[in-house]
């Protein structure tokens, strides 16, 4: 007997499909624009020198995705662990958040709990999961997510850090009183070098995680919550 998994099937294919491919067009033009001003033109401010609010109205524009591997990754995932309640720090257009949704809704039960800073980035993720028919159990929040994930309800099963860098040690701060026991945490970008302060901290076994560095596209790193002491 042939099974199918939402992820395969349309609309989600589709609208996957039609995501991944502007984003790479997106990427494709941007190394077009730097081949041809090879100085770089203005110099932009240094990122730590901006708000995450700033930060965030600067790259309304770029998609960021998750990698087709990772994502599919991200589903496979959600699909064995059976989270209750999946967060997720930093929707941008949702393309991530369409592998975690497809994933709760192939489970038959769950939420997924997407947080987003910019208000373009916001409308444009719930068209997206809109058109991927997976917007049923997803809520995206706007604002920084160290304040609107103060709230969300455990058991947490699931969370991706997938937002700013420097921002995934106080956002999994924030969570670890509200994570099931075993629960997943999966950073992605785990080879920046702006994630070692995060890495340093899940590394160590005093924290309480079980930690694997996972080698898809820049790096995933998947930790596992022991429960602490």
């Amino acid at each position: 007997m042939g099974m199918t998994n939402t992820l395969t099937a349309p609309p989600t294919a589709d609208v996957l499909a039609r995501l991944f491919a502007a984003a790479q067009a997106q990427e494709a033009a941007h190394d077009r624009e730097e081949a041809a001003e090879p100085d770089g033109g203005t110099p932009p401010v240094p990122e730590e020198q901006l708000t995450a609010l700033e930060r965030a109205n600067a790259r309304q524009d770029a998609y960021m995705p998750v990698s087709a591997e990772g994502g599919r990754l991200l589903y496979a995932l959600t699909r064995a662990a059976r989270p209750q309640t999946v967060v997720e720090f930093g929707t941008s257009f949702g393309i991530s958040t369409i592998f975690l949704a497809a994933g709760v809704i192939d489970n038959g039960a769950g939420q997924v709990v997407s947080t987003e800073l910019s208000a373009a980035k916001i409308r444009a993720a719930r068209e997206n999961l809109h058109q991927a028919g997976v917007d049923g159990p997803v809520t995206v929040l706007a604002g920084d997510a160290r304040e609107t994930l103060a709230d969300v309800p455990g058991p947490i099963g699931l969370v991706l850090l997938d937002g700013w860098k420097d921002l995934y040690l106080p956002v999994l701060h924030l969570l670890e009183p509200r994570l099931a026991p075993g629960a997943l945490v999966i950073a992605d970008d785990s080879s920046f070098p702006s994630v070692a302060g995060y890495l340093a901290y899940v590394r160590d076994p005093a924290h309480g995680y079980v930690t694997v560095s996972f080698p898809v596209e820049d790096g995933m790193e998947i930790s596992s919550w022991t429960g602490g002491n």
